[in-house]
């Protein structure tokens, strides 16, 4: 295949990448997003294999097919509660990837460089590993904190900032080492030195994170691995490559950016590691004020049923009982009965961006009853019924009472200000920040105990009888 053929195709899939990139930001082409981005990959993979590869096809499509297998039953297997830490880990892959490869540029001696551009060659070489090791090492303990296997509590070492600052100086120091030996056919050894500390790095930056941020953390693993495939096709001479990671790493970073804003944080913050563990992991302790009242299935589809506006806050409970899809079945009863019911999603809710509004696409929820928390916050005084369904630190008004919490000024919903909430919840534990909830003790809030989806399936019943 000739390089012009090549490059076509190339400028074909990187094409469709970006209208997939588009498709992706409304919930109404978000499958024809997909679709699109599928095609390309597809193209992109083809085009690659018949046009650059010229030997070692048995191992070649022996690993496609193991990998292929792997994807297909992940994909099968693992349920949408289980999302975030696949995409976490499948970050790590990527990271994984970019530090192998890294080491075999560097290995290898098919091509020759001198000069000038055996300098960029060996940069390129040198912050592609780097980016790799620590998107690898990072992506792992986000993966181990979202699966429950490593605490959300931070981990706060002493002088962490220093720490980071020493780690960010020695890469510095063994990236001008690494240049100057390669000169003279060495360099393995900084760049071992600086694969550890970037390993090493990694896990500190994410383990530092309070478990509340890792919404935010999966977001900003994404970002690296962009970078991490785009220092992959600056090694390999790849321009497609490099045009995706650019385009993943860029959409990455203003999610990231996007999701600090929907949080009050700071984005440099995050990028230094520690983010959100401004105070103590669990938070301070609350004075809350009044007692909580337990109500029945029944009573609350009495409410609904009498209501004229309803409002269904989902929460990371939600995903965890698989309620969603009775969720939906409740609201398509209650727009027959002409109530107004609407979904209001935090930006954060769950434990990675778009978490809920997947799971109520996959419930067919339309899509013009879903709203974000600005468009929606405003409304509150007017709704009659607030169903928070598995939520806790997005509706938490501590966010805005309780100055020296570790949720201080994250925007919020505020369902306190319509005229009933109701709490679908398993008992009274905190939220993954570790706050205490003042919500659940106002005077127009109630408890409805129990698991999400039993207790909604009773409240359909009642509703449709």
């Amino acid at each position: 295949m000739s390089q012009g053929l090549i490059n076509m195709a190339y400028i074909g899939a990187t094409i469709l990448f970006i209208l997939a990139l588009g498709g992706l930001s409304k919930q109404e082409t978000a499958r024809r997003g997909n679709i699109l981005g599928m095609i390309g990959m597809g193209i992109a993979l083809v085009v690659t294999v018949v046009g650059l590869v010229t030997r070692n096809y048995e191992l070649l499509f022996g690993a496609m097919i193991i990998g292929g297998i792997i994807g297909f039953v992940a994909a099968k297997k693992v349920e949408m509660t289980q999302m975030p830490e696949l995409v976490a880990i499948l970050h790590s892959l990527v990271g994984l990837a970019a530090m192998l490869v890294g080491y075999a540029n560097f290995l290898s001696h098919a091509v020759e460089y001198v000069g000038v551009e055996k300098t960029i060659h060996d940069i390129e070489t040198y912050l592609g590993i780097l980016i790799g090791s620590l998107t690898f090492s990072g992506s792992v303990v986000a993966y181990l904190k979202l699966s429950g296997k490593w605490g959300g509590k931070p981990l706060l070492l002493p002088a962490r900032h220093w720490l980071n600052l020493i780690l960010l100086i020695l890469a510095i120091y063994f990236g001008y080492a690494f240049v100057i030996e390669t000169a003279s056919g060495n360099g393995i050894q900084p760049l071992i030195f600086m694969t550890v500390i970037a390993l090493l790095f990694g896990i500190h930056m994410v383990a530092a994170i309070g478990g509340a941020d890792m919404p935010v953390v999966v977001s900003m693993l994404n970002s690296y691995s962009g970078w991490a495939a785009a220092a992959l096709g600056f090694m390999l001479a790849n321009d497609l490559l490099i045009v995706i990671g650019a385009l993943v790493g860029s959409s990455g970073a203003i999610l990231s950016y996007i999701m600090c804003r929907a949080m009050n944080r700071n984005f440099i913050s995050v990028i230094a590691g520690g983010f959100g563990t401004g105070t103590s992991s669990t938070g301070p302790a609350i004075e809350v004020e009044g007692e909580v009242i337990a109500t029945s299935a029944e009573e609350l589809a009495s409410q609904l049923t009498s209501a004229k506006e309803v409002m269904i806050i989902p929460g990371y409970g939600m995903a965890v009982a698989q309620a969603q899809h009775m969720v939906s079945d409740i609201a398509k009863i209650l727009r027959k009965k002409n109530v107004n019911v609407r979904f209001g999603i935090h930006p954060v809710a769950g434990r990675m961006p778009g978490h809920m509004n997947v799971l109520l696409a996959e419930a067919k929820v339309p899509y013009d009853i879903v709203f974000e928390m600005d468009e929606i916050n405003e409304d509150f005084p007017k709704v009659d019924v607030s169903i928070v369904i598995g939520a806790n630190d997005i509706v938490n008004p501590a966010a805005q009472e309780v100055p020296d919490s570790p949720i201080a000024g994250m925007p919020v919903l505020e369902p306190w200000n319509g005229k009933r909430t109701i709490v679908l919840k398993r008992g009274m534990a905190t939220g993954y920040a570790g706050v205490e909830n003042p919500l659940f003790y106002k005077e127009n809030t109630r408890m409805l105990f129990g698991d999400a989806r039993d207790s909604l399936e009773a409240v359909f019943r009642a509703i449709d009888s």
